[in-house]
């Protein structure tokens, strides 16, 4: 996110959380048929995943990880380093964390879920809802779903970030977000092209409340969180900057913004500094993150994202055939690679090989995470870390999640792209 314009996904734009997508498996395609046995993955060595994330961690100066990996072979759970600086405190499954992006595969799923209920339709205008929106007549909850309506993302707005470093603790009101995204002209023409945008999130977030006629949080928790018992999962009041216990402070180094991250690496100084240790990252948990909302807010664990991602892509959350509209939404990021990394409803996907995974990023100060799902191997892969970025400008849960997947099949989705490179994905994926 250093190396091309870091955007919040609130993954930031990867995310997205990916993110946060995954540029380094968009061009992998290895041929089908070349898996060892009748598996795809390989038998999984726990000793061996612990070495590998504690030495990613150390080289990316990662204070805390925690991996949690479920597949036919049983649960297996990496923790590395520390929640707290200064403390010997090491991360765990039932740790809380701010989820970021993610938040945005929930937001998509409420929205699904009202068009189930036949209280919306995917092809109504935002105009019917939400007042004020540029071109709102012609922009339609499917493209905003998708991040196709072209609408600018207000985390794209330098005032935006300035506004972040002088008040962190700023509540937030979708509709400043939104006045700072509408300043703005679009992208491109509504259903043209792909650009991942929080203003999308920002503006489903109204939507659902209105047709709801209560709070984003309460229709989490009536329609998601309750029904599938994700006890340790919120989204907390916006006048909040702190997490449940027990739960893991987020860090970033050069401040608690990604404004001075965009478009540049770290200096050399600062780089030179913490690789030395005598620089320190900031504390950045205390952070209000209600400007995140239904792109970013919600809080929660490695356990309950496990839950809430094998429920989601396993089709137990909406009726078959809203999850074959759900699915079929899927297109691909760049129409000219038909075979790289997808998004729709709030989420991505990217094949190699025989293998298909489903998955989001979440990103934003101080904390980096990636969520996924493989419903042919029963594989479910949660990741996060409490550093952003790392010095070099590397997603950290990203970074993981990637050798993870090379760790874990027998074909690597690495294996046909021999110069990987970093993360295109725009935004902090929050």
């Amino acid at each position: 996110m250093i190396v091309g314009k870091m955007t919040l996904e609130f993954s930031i734009r990867v995310d997205a959380s990916l993110l946060v997508g995954v540029a380094l498996l968009i061009a992998a395609c290895s041929p089908p048929g070349s898996t060892a046995g009748s598996s795809a993955l390989k038998p999984i060595d726990q000793a061996a995943l612990q070495t590998m994330v504690e030495t990613t961690a150390r080289e990316l100066l990662i204070p805390g990880v925690l991996v949690l990996l479920r597949t036919p072979q049983g649960e297996f759970t990496v923790s590395y380093g520390t929640t707290l600086l200064g403390a010997t405190s090491p991360p765990r499954a039932d740790t809380h964390f701010r989820i970021a992006s993610n938040t945005k595969t929930m937001t998509a799923a409420v929205i699904v879920l009202l068009a189930q209920e036949n209280k919306l339709s995917l092809d109504d205008p935002v105009s019917k809802y939400v007042p004020g929106v540029p071109n709102g007549d012609n922009i339609t909850i499917t493209e905003l779903l998708n991040m196709r309506s072209g609408l600018y993302s207000y985390d794209d707005d330098p005032e935006f970030w300035a506004i972040l470093d002088r008040d962190p603790t700023k509540v937030w009101s979708p509709a400043e977000v939104l006045a700072i995204a509408f300043k703005h002209p679009p992208y491109f023409p509504p259903g043209t092209g792909f650009h991942y945008s929080n203003t999308n999130y920002a503006l489903l977030g109204l939507i659902a409340e209105k047709i709801d006629g209560r709070p984003l949080a309460s229709c989490f928790q009536d329609r998601l969180f309750g029904p599938l018992g994700l006890k340790d999962t919120l989204l907390p009041a916006t006048n909040s900057n702190t997490l449940p216990e027990s739960y893991s402070h987020g860090y970033l180094y050069g401040g608690c913004s990604f404004n001075n991250l965009l478009d540049k690496p770290y200096p050399p100084d600062i780089q030179a500094a913490a690789r030395a240790g005598t620089l320190k990252p900031d504390d950045c948990t205390g952070q209000n993150s209600s400007y995140a909302s239904a792109a970013g807010g919600v809080i929660s664990t490695a356990n309950d994202l496990a839950t809430w991602i094998q429920a989601l892509v396993g089709g137990k959350v909406l009726n078959a055939d809203y999850q074959r509209q759900w699915l079929d939404s899927l297109q691909p990021e760049v129409p000219s690679k038909p075979e790289g990394q997808k998004y729709g409803y709030g989420i991505s996907q990217i094949s190699w090989g025989p293998n298909t995974i489903y998955f989001h990023g979440g990103e934003m100060p101080g904390f980096n995470s990636k969520i996924s799902y493989d419903t042919t191997n029963k594989l479910t892969l949660i990741i996060w870390t409490n550093l952003t970025v790392s010095l070099d400008g590397q997603q950290t849960a990203n970074t993981l999640f990637v050798k993870m997947l090379d760790h874990i099949y027998v074909v690597s989705p690495l294996s046909s792209s021999p110069s990987p490179t970093k993360s295109t994905v725009k935004g902090a994926q929050l």
